[in-house]
């Protein structure tokens, strides 16, 4: 049996059926009050419906200020819990893991949607973003306990805490956008101390099963590869999470970075040495082919962001054939809504070049 298809034990809460997570995707379905729409419900529930292993949200603010798109799902508030628990429950219901990805944008979130100007580790003058006071820091590091707190009521599994990307927990990892000179900034151990105070507090603050893990980046966003390699190891070897998420763009490129030349981004990543946190890639892996070459290094689990757009059963689809072959692109607004995506998410895919038909 391919091991995509062996289920994924975690050292808390329910293990996954099957190595096959959903990525967490803009999608713009929404309300603007970050309540949870039918469509957005629709578009999850569908993937759960079709086998994967651990469903997880687009990324949910957890305050109104780190709102990054329109439609964003938001967490930052107790209204939201209701919309949360329908999710979570539907979620389950199918045998998947339901799982809340926790985000705030900093200086990326767009000034006409939060009515202000963003903020950051740092002040950057091309987005007009602020530094964070040390209190504000403190404020950001106690609405994402908050909401993970939320996720727990509303009966998720667990909660990411979103530190890819170039939103807020990375602009504070990055020398490049953190130049703070208090306890937040300075050293990679200083610019990592928010994720390590958040981590903690989820901790102390949810049941003891709820599962939690990181997603991290490389190479972008300012982030130099050693340092990912240096957080991801300090992740991968810390009790207190349970998976780690590598967002590595393409897994199978080269880093930039020549120090790790003749290696794929992957390899640099599986080889890490690890306790019992799990280890999952995203990063362009959208065919059967693709996903058994991805696992065949010592990953544990993948994800899917454009293959489950594409097909939301593409886990129900490899289970009864590993050598299927996924739809090819471009596609049609018709083929897009009868795999759950709403007009606004179509829209939104009709801005990758090549994905949607004219």
């Amino acid at each position: 049996m391919s091991k995509l298809l062996t289920p994924l034990e975690f050292q808390r809460g329910r293990p996954m059926k099957n190595r096959f997570m959903l990525a967490p995707l803009t999608n713009w379905q929404s309300h603007e009050d970050g309540v949870l729409s039918d469509e957005e419900f629709k578009w999850l529930t569908k993937r759960a419906e079709g086998g994967f292993g651990l469903t997880m949200t687009c990324a949910a603010h957890v305050q109104e200020i780190g709102k990054g798109f329109p439609g964003q799902l938001g967490a930052f508030g107790d209204q939201h819990i209701e919309g949360l628990s329908r999710l979570a429950e539907a979620i389950k219901s199918q045998g998947s893991l339901a799982n809340a990805q926790l985000h705030h944008a900093g200086m990326r979130s767009p000034e006409d949607i939060i009515g202000q100007a963003p903020v950051s580790a740092s002040d950057d003058e091309e987005t007009r973003a602020r530094a964070l006071s040390t209190d504000e820091v403190h404020q950001v590091r106690d609405d994402f306990i908050a909401a993970a707190v939320r996720c727990d009521q509303a009966g998720f599994d667990g909660v990411e805490l979103h530190g890819a990307h170039g939103y807020l927990l990375c602009q504070f990892f990055s020398e490049e956008t953190n130049r703070r000179e208090d306890e937040y900034g300075g050293s990679l151990q200083n610019r990592y101390r928010i994720l390590g105070e958040i981590i903690d507090g989820v901790r102390h603050n949810c049941r003891q099963d709820f599962q939690l893990g990181v997603r991290l980046s490389p190479e972008r966003f300012g982030i130099d590869t050693q340092e990912a390699v240096e957080m991801a190891t300090h992740c991968l070897n810390d009790d207190r999470l349970d998976f780690l998420d590598m967002s590595l763009w393409d897994v199978f490129k080269e880093p930039v970075d020549e120090t790790f030349a003749g290696n794929s981004l992957l390899e640099v990543f599986a080889g890490l040495e690890r306790g019992q946190v799990k280890l999952g890639v995203a990063g362009k892996i959208g065919t059967p082919q693709l996903a058994d070459q991805a696992m065949n290094h010592d990953i544990d689990w993948i994800m899917l962001g454009r293959a489950a757009i594409l097909q939301h059963d593409f886990p129900h689809r490899y289970a009864a054939d590993v050598g299927f072959i996924p739809v090819a692109l471009p596609v049609t607004r018709d083929y897009l809504a009868n795999e759950g995506l709403s007009v606004k998410f179509i829209d939104y895919m009709a801005t990758w070049p090549g994905f949607v038909a004219d």
